[in-house]
């Protein structure tokens, strides 16, 4: 099973730019699909973006659509999540999160694994 460690966030105003990384270890990250989630203060954790380990391009919510860009690297065993444009409502802890599971993957409940979160805030 592999195991999660993210890094990259901090403070940036709004219209700034941040990169999210998440570094997996384990044998068999190709396999698993990842995914980036966030938790605003005081709000339930939200999907923000995922990529099958099956390949195809990531998808996004509509929060993030056109402004957050996924990405993931096998051979680094390393997932990525550059964010551009950012506003103030992005601020939350944002959470990489694996599954081997190629489906439903908007949804919390199916990542069996996830890291331990970065806080990124966004000023007005």
């Amino acid at each position: 099973q592999v195991q999660l460690v993210e890094s990259g966030g901090g403070l940036v105003q709004a219209g700034g730019s941040l990169r999210l990384s998440c570094a997996a270890s384990g044998p068999t990250f190709s396999s698993y699909s990842m995914a980036w989630f966030r938790q605003p203060p005081g709000k339930e954790r939200e999907f923000v973006s995922a990529k099958s380990w099956s390949g195809g391009d990531p998808y996004y919510a509509d929060s993030v659509q056109g402004r957050f860009i996924m990405s993931r690297d096998n051979t680094k065993k390393m997932v990525y999540l550059q964010m551009n444009s950012l506003k103030p409502e992005d601020t939350a802890v944002y959470y990489c999160a694996a599954t081997q599971r190629g489906n439903y993957l908007r949804l919390a409940h199916v990542y069996t694994t996830w890291g331990q979160g970065t806080q990124v805030t966004v000023s007005s």
